[in-house]
Parts: structure tokens; C-alpha cells; sequence
């Protein structure tokens, strides 16, 4: 019984120092990939995601964004992802709005495959079963990340929700095909 609670001793303290690991990794990389950084300084990764983002290919767009917060972690990085699941809500919601089931199974199809071995097995889904297990799952996902990116600047996050708010004003008929022009995801 004791050799049990000494094992556990050890994952206790490995965890920590994972965790510790984990945190002087965030904060180097936090240093490299500074968030004043211009167009030309980020990464590709959020240039890729406004691409996907005009194509409607929420799954790759969602990735890149994912990529960039595992790239570079901050707060500004986890608020992009956050408003790219935004983005896949508002455009779920758009084509529920104007009765468009038929993109909203292919948009469930976008975020479920990938492979060449669908196209042989396609996947049958009620529409709107789709919508509502899409964007129970995207809102879900939005309330961490955002959280995760107050945790890490809170200042900043209400600063950039306060230009997609505006952007989402100036364009309300597509605002989900792009992010604000003020984060600079596309190169000039």
C-alpha cells in the first residue's frame, strides 16, 4: 500500500514538472512571437485561416487557428480561434436563417471527413440534427478558448471583442467569411 501512494507521489510531481515545462515554454514562445508583430512578421497560419475562412472550409480554417495557438500562445492567439468558431456559428446560423439545409449538410461533411475513403462511403445526417450538434459543440468549444484567452490578457481580449463587434456590425451579411482587418491575418 505504500509502494501505491509513493507511485503516486512521483506522477504528482512528474505532472508538476510537466506543467511547469509547459508554462516557461508558453512564456518563451510568447517572447518569440511577440504580439505586436506585423503582417509580414506572423506566421502563415492565420494568412491560411482567412483563406479558408472566405472558402467556407470552417474545418481547415479552425485548424490553422489551432495551429497558431499552439505556435505562438497568447491571448491574442486564442481569441482568433475563438472567433473562428464564432465564425462557423454565425455562418451555421446564416443558413439555417435563409432555410439553406443543403450547404449545412455539406458543411457537416467538411467538419466530420477529409479522406478519400468518404467519398466512397458518404456519410447520410439530417440537416438539422447537424445545425444544433454543430453549434452546440462550436459554442461549447468559443466559451474555452475565450476563457483561456481572458485568463492570459484580459485588456487585450475585451479590445479585440470590441473591433469584432464592430467589424460584425459594418458587414452583418457575411462577417463569417473573414476576421477584422485590424488583426492583420491576411498579408498586404
Amino acid at each position: 500500500m505504500t509502494e501505491t501512494k509513493c507511485a503516486s507521489g512521483v506522477r504528482l510531481s512528474r505532472r508538476t514538472v510537466l506543467a511547469t515545462c509547459l508554462l516557461v515554454l508558453a512564456i518563451a514562445l510568447q517572447e518569440i512571437y511577440a504580439p505586436g508583430l506585423t503582417a509580414a512578421e506572423r506566421p502563415v497560419h492565420l494568412a491560411r485561416a482567412a483563406v479558408f475562412l472566405q472558402a467556407g472550409d470552417y474545418r481547415q480554417a479552425l485548424e490553422a487557428c489551432q495551429a497558431e495557438v499552439r505556435d505562438a500562445p497568447s491571448a491574442r492567439s486564442y481569441v482568433y480561434l475563438t472567433y473562428a468558431y464564432h465564425a462557423l456559428d454565425g455562418y451555421l446560423q446564416h443558413l439555417a436563417n435563409t432555410d439553406q439545409w443543403v450547404r449545412v449538410e455539406q458543411l457537416y461533411v467538411n467538419l466530420s471527413t477529409g479522406r478519400v475513403e468518404d467519398l466512397l462511403d458518404p456519410p447520410d445526417v439530417l440537416a438539422r440534427i447537424a445545425k444544433e450538434v454543430i453549434q452546440q459543440a462550436v459554442q461549447r468549444q468559443a466559451a474555452v478558448t475565450a476563457a483561456m484567452a481572458a485568463r492570459l490578457d484580459e485588456r487585450l481580449v475585451t479590445q479585440l471583442w470590441q473591433e469584432q463587434a464592430a467589424w460584425r456590425q459594418a458587414r452583418p451579411d457575411d462577417w463569417w467569411s473573414g476576421a477584422p482587418p485590424q488583426w492583420q491575418w491576411v498579408r498586404p
